[in-house]
């Protein structure tokens, strides 16, 4: 028996189509969550939780109360990016659409409801999970810290992400670290102001802010630095006074975002990168103010759940792909793999397609009976496990 009939494929490539028409931003997906909710209502789960973790929708399927529970997670927000396509399905919100593919990620997971309405389990719970807030790293933290998640607990949690410049429908794996822990740096400085014509009366933020900018992208390459692994700092932003001739500036702001493949680095490179901005502040008689944004931990895989990924798509066969060194791009599903037994796997959308945020990208629909697959047949095999 197949997973999915002709109708229903048809059903979800419309619905894909729309919520690509109707992107929403990060915290603000109301309707995409209504349009989901009334989706999932037809598969006739044992319950429906709405408003987690924001406007987070999750479908909860019970088996046998004996049995594990797994959740699959699936995002659903869009970026702030002008859409060039031209297509009838293009996005009709200005300044909005799905660079990321999340639209084609939430269309995978109310596929594999429908899967499973089709084709019921005989063990355990499962729980789909319609999450917010990814392109902010919130979303994931939000719903787990959320009372109603306690209703929840799983065993086990699944997720993919569509990947352009892989083979289409290729499963890409790996064990350990999948995607990089992140984090925005923000440093707020502050000197005095004087007349432009009297530098010498204030105490301009530029210098320290020419050494920093500089000087912290160097920090994860000195050979007395603690880090065990890969690490990268990338200066993203700089302002620094008013546009106004007559002013030498007294105020500057510095971004920077920070990347590892491990927790335990980010940590050391937090440390390593204030210790620095601090000792550069005292150097230049500056106070600073140093906060933090868009945090996002390492998604590390479990081995366990990688093998019964990998022995699914082997068993279904896909093609695939094993890849040696981890994603420099973050996931906010790593604040489940830092909680649960839990792995991201990718799925590929091409290797000629447009990038992820690019403004021409378009998720391509053909993956999605083949994700559908692999997340049903991976969880028949984890509700097996005891």
């Amino acid at each position: 028996m197949e997973l999915l009939n002709h109708d229903q494929l048809k059903e979800l490539h419309t619905l894909r189509k729309w919520m690509h028409q109707y992107p929403e931003l990060s915290g603000k997906e109301k309707n995409t969550s209504l349009k989901l909710e009334s989706f999932l209502k037809q598969t006739q789960p044992d319950k429906i939780i709405t408003g987690l973790g924001g406007f987070g929708v999750a479908a909860i399927y019970v088996f046998d109360k004996s049995g594990p529970t797994i959740l699959v997670r699936a995002d659903m927000d869009a970026l702030p990016i002008d859409e060039v396509n031209t297509f009838t399905h293009k996005s009709q919100t200005e300044g909005v659409s799905h660079k990321c593919g999340h639209d084609g990620h939430s269309t995978i997971l109310a596929g594999l409801s429908l899967a499973i309405k089709n084709k019921p389990f005989s063990t355990g719970r499962v729980v789909l999970l319609f999450q917010p807030e990814e392109e902010t790293g919130q979303g994931a933290a939000k719903v787990i810290a959320d009372e109603a998640f306690k209703m929840i607990k799983p065993d086990y949690a699944l997720a993919l992400h569509n990947l352009p410049g892989f083979e289409k429908a290729g499963v890409v794996l790996k064990e350990g670290p999948f995607a990089a822990a992140s984090k925005g740096m923000i440093v707020k400085i502050n000197g005095a102001s004087s007349h432009a014509a009297h530098p010498e009366q204030g105490n301009t933020p530029a210098p320290m802010m020419a050494h920093a900018m500089l000087q912290l992208p160097e920090i994860p390459k000195k050979k007395s630095s603690k880090l065990n692994d890969f690490a990268l700092i990338t200066i993203i932003h700089a302002t620094l006074g008013e546009v106004a001739f007559g002013t030498n500036p007294g105020k500057g702001v510095l971004m920077a975002t920070l990347r590892t493949y491990y927790n335990d680095d980010m940590e050391t490179l937090v440390k390593e990168a204030e210790k620095h901005i601090k000792i550069l502040a005292e150097d230049h008689k500056m106070k600073i103010d140093i906060s933090y944004t868009e945090e996002f931990p390492a998604t590390i895989n479990d081995q366990s759940v990688t093998d019964i990924i990998r022995q699914t798509s082997e068993e279904l066969g896909e093609k695939i792909i094993e890849i040696q060194e981890p994603f420099r791009w973050s996931e906010d599903f790593g604040h489940f793999t830092s909680n649960f037994p839990a792995a991201l796997f990718g799925i590929g959308s091409g290797e000629d397609s447009p990038g992820l945020h690019n403004n021409d990208y378009d998720f391509p629909d053909e993956v999605i009976p083949h994700a559908v697959s692999v997340f049903y047949h991976s969880l028949e095999k984890l509700l097996k496990k005891s």
